[in-house]
């Protein structure tokens, strides 16, 4: 649609009732679950019973532990932080590391191993998860029948569930590295070479500024898919539960506004990062 041409009423209030709807669908859950955070009831729903920050912070007498007084709560948010910190440096250096493999170098069989380090985010997360498990539990069973090896780290646990994210995560970060690099002019490099920069000079002054933008952009999508991630992280999960699990957990015994607080403070935080990483270069200069 021309935007200078004439439009009928019709058009222009069917324009704002779909844009309207929409915007509404997106953000109406959200703010219902962030108004009834504040609550004064024992249960997430209407009616609303008056305001309180009791969800938030302790009210020994009203038997209310709130978000900042929940010790297992937020030792599960701690969890998912140092697990999304592990996936987000793992993926983001092999990302690269991926990038560089599939826009430097030609080889054989290259079209095919593109399409393979893509096979990870058509494959159900649960899938994922089960054959992970799967694999490093037998791994695991044969070091201790052999070599007699007691490999935790092969166990239901948190460096299973970094494992398991990374596993597909890395594929986002590769595209996004990779979709930058593309774009770079090699010529670049070349002028360095000429100036008698070596390659990791170059590539450290030259190459890696012009990739920022892909690496800060991999490193915050990398991140907040961690923090998020259940399907794969429920299959995967030892003792310490991150806070997505923690979460289902905690639904499955009875909602209560406690989860509100804490979807509330994600909302928050996402929301931050968000505006931090939309800033202009020139606003962060």
């Amino acid at each position: 649609m021309i935007p200078s041409l004439p439009r009928s009423t019709l058009s222009r209030f069917a324009t704002a009732g779909y844009v309207a709807a929409f915007f509404a669908f997106l953000f109406v859950p959200l703010a219902v679950v962030a108004v009834f955070a504040f609550n004064d009831a024992n249960y997430p729903a209407p009616p609303w019973r008056g305001a309180t920050l009791d969800w938030f912070v302790a009210n020994a007498a009203a038997g209310r532990t709130g978000l900042f007084a929940d010790a297992p709560l937020l030792k599960s948010v701690a969890t998912s932080v140092l697990v999304a910190c592990w996936v987000t440096v793992l993926s983001v250096a092999v990302g690269t590391a991926n990038a560089f493999l599939l826009e430097r170098v030609d080889f054989r069989g290259k079209s095919a191993l593109s399409l393979l380090m893509l096979a990870p985010l058509v494959i159900p997360g649960v899938i994922l998860g089960i054959s992970i498990l799967a694999f490093a539990s037998r791994l695991a069973q044969f070091a201790d029948d052999v070599w007699g090896l007691d490999l935790d780290f092969l166990r239901p646990g948190l460096p299973l569930v970094v494992a398991g994210q990374f596993s597909y995560i890395v594929s986002i970060a590769t595209l996004t590295i990779a979709a930058r690099l593309k774009r770079f002019d090699v010529t670049l490099e070349e002028a360095a070479f000429n100036l008698g920069a070596s390659r990791a000079a170059a590539l450290w002054t030259v190459t890696l500024p012009y990739l920022k933008p892909a690496l800060i952009g991999a490193a915050a999508i990398s991140f907040l898919m961690s923090f998020e991630n259940f399907n794969t992280t429920l299959m995967l999960v030892g003792s310490d539960p991150p806070l997505t699990v923690m979460m289902y957990g905690r639904m499955r015994e009875g909602a209560s506004p406690v989860l509100n607080a804490v979807s509330l403070f994600l909302m928050v935080a996402s929301a931050a990062i968000a505006l931090v990483l939309m800033r202009r270069p020139e606003a962060r200069g």
